[in-house]
């Protein structure tokens, strides 16, 4: 479809509670065990498939190798399904063992397997100096490429100073952290007044994406940390124009409210740390390199999930003739390696 590699900064297993109980350690993997629950994860209800008409499973390695040959890709940064609500798991100490059972499972299960696939780490963010720890062992020990921050479900914003000793060890790192969203918990983002799910998704991942972009900014995240590449996953870019012009316009007449936050937010986000999804028909994504640059957006399949549109978006995007042929190869490939700190072939830099 290219002339060059795709790498996929935003890929799913669709893990399952049978795959991760053998991993859970302990005493609180006896309770999982013998809880016999449908899943670790607070369910939401919601008719995700249609029936079983949207979307499926992939949670192998091999039918993840088959996606990718299928698309070009040289590297797929996996990312959790049930895990995305891990923000919504209220106990600290469930928290810390689902996450370590979930590292162990994708290392042992996916990254064993090929270099072509890497993953983020789940990290228990309920618990700060646990997460540092898992972290650290997750990105040292089992090769892990970055960690997932939940923009829903903790009681706190990431972009509280309780969780930057987090951000702390992932710059030490050099690890990138992931805030990706969920559907569940409507009524974090706005929509628990909806009762269908197109209405509930249209503003979940977005609105929770402006939420967490905003509080990072304005507590001083990438000022703090301005090695730290963040990414901001399956939300699109197009609503990134007019946020950074409302979080200025708040900036320039509040600084004061806002002392780690020494920059207009504008600026922030033209750095280079922060880095967002383009979607193959998003049709303000020129506007967005005008504005911003070409080197902060990125490709994403999210395979397998019910609203994914592979392998048509990797065409779609390269046959745009609004994009230029530099702004084609950096979104499809070069900018995910940037995020992750990837070498070709989806191997590790040394020293990790």
């Amino acid at each position: 479809m290219v002339d060059f590699p795709v790498n996929d900064a935003d890929g799913h297993i669709t893990e399952s509670t049978e795959q991760l109980r053998p991993y859970l350690e302990g005493k609180l993997g006896e309770r999982g065990a013998w809880a016999g629950r449908r899943s670790y994860y607070p369910e939401d209800g919601w008719d995700r498939s249609l029936g079983g008409t949207l979307g499926s499973s992939v949670n192998d390695p091999k039918s993840w190798l088959r996606i990718m040959d299928e698309g070009g890709m040289e590297t797929v940064i996996l990312y959790p399904t049930g895990g995305l609500a891990i923000g919504w798991v209220r106990e600290p100490d469930f928290a810390v063992a689902l996450c370590r059972a979930y590292n162990n499972f994708v290392h042992q299960e996916f990254l064993t397997v090929s270099p072509r696939l890497r993953a983020v780490a789940l990290l228990p963010f309920q618990d700060p100096p646990e997460a540092v720890k898992e972290l650290r062992r997750a990105v040292t020990e089992l090769g892990m490429s970055g960690a997932f921050a939940p923009a829903v479900g903790l009681r706190l914003p990431l972009g509280h100073p309780q969780f930057h000793a987090i951000y702390a060890e992932a710059e030490r790192l050099g690890a990138m952290v992931a805030c990706h969203a969920t559907v569940r918990g409507p009524q974090f983002f706005g929509a628990d007044g909806f009762d269908k799910f197109v209405e509930v998704h249209t503003l979940s991942h977005p609105v929770a994406q402006m939420i967490q972009l905003t509080g990072m900014i304005f507590e001083g995240v990438p000022e703090k940390y301005p090695s730290l590449r963040i990414g901001f996953m399956e939300a699109g870019c197009s609503w990134l124009p007019f946020w950074m012009d409302r979080m200025d316009e708040e900036w320039s007449k509040r600084k004061v409210e806002a002392p780690l936050c020494r920059k207009k937010p504008s600026d922030y986000l033209r750095s280079g740390q922060l880095f967002f999804a383009a979607e193959g028909d998003e049709k303000s994504v020129p506007e967005v390199i005008r504005r911003l640059g070409n080197d902060i957006i990125f490709y994403a399949s999210d395979v397998p999930h019910w609203d994914h549109d592979f392998p048509d978006n990797i065409r779609e995007l390269a046959r745009r003739e609004d994009l230029s042929v530099e702004s084609k190869r950096k979104i499809l490939y070069e900018n995910t390696r940037r995020l992750y700190e990837l070498t070709p072939a989806g191997s590790i830099r040394p020293g990790r």
